[in-house]
């Protein structure tokens, strides 16, 4: 497929933009990055599963799914206790059902796991609202690593 030059430097900025991202980022906010950017595949899933396209759909879902595993894979559940559990029966549910959406061509359960990862995602923001205000919070202390 050709992919005109201005096309091609546009994707490479965009890539080394990301990658400058996280090297600059702290835990927290790689934590933030990786919420908003299975909530962006999820958006693409749904985009995908309106227009019919079954691999569009199929890549997204695994992209998701694979910034789920990484956030299990992130979890500290030796120190991180209750929450620490509970965060990663969470993302095991949300797998089970973008599988299932996948499998069944639903958009229902992107809806219901793109919910679930916006709570997620506001209240780790809420951590860090927490933390700028009083003594800092150590992060993997919270539940990640």
């Amino acid at each position: 497929m050709y992919m005109n030059p201005r096309s091609q430097a546009v994707q490479a900025y965009q890539r080394i933009g990301t990658n400058a991202a996280v090297m600059e980022a702290d835990p927290h906010r790689l934590i933030d990055m990786l919420l908003a950017g299975a909530l962006e595949r999820l958006a693409r899933a749904r985009g995908a599963l309106a227009s019919g396209d079954r691999e569009g759909r199929t890549q997204a879902l695994n992209g998701a799914v694979g910034i789920l595993d990484g956030l299990r894979g992130a979890l500290d559940l030796e120190q991180g206790g209750q929450l620490a559990e509970n965060l990663d029966a969470l993302y095991q549910y949300m797998t089970v059902r973008l599988f299932e959406a996948n499998r069944s061509e639903d958009v229902a359960p992107v809806d219901e796991v793109s919910e679930l990862i916006r709570e997620v995602k506001s209240g780790w923001e809420g951590i860090r609202d927490q933390s700028q205000m009083g003594p800092p919070l150590a992060t993997g202390g919270l539940a990640y690593r």
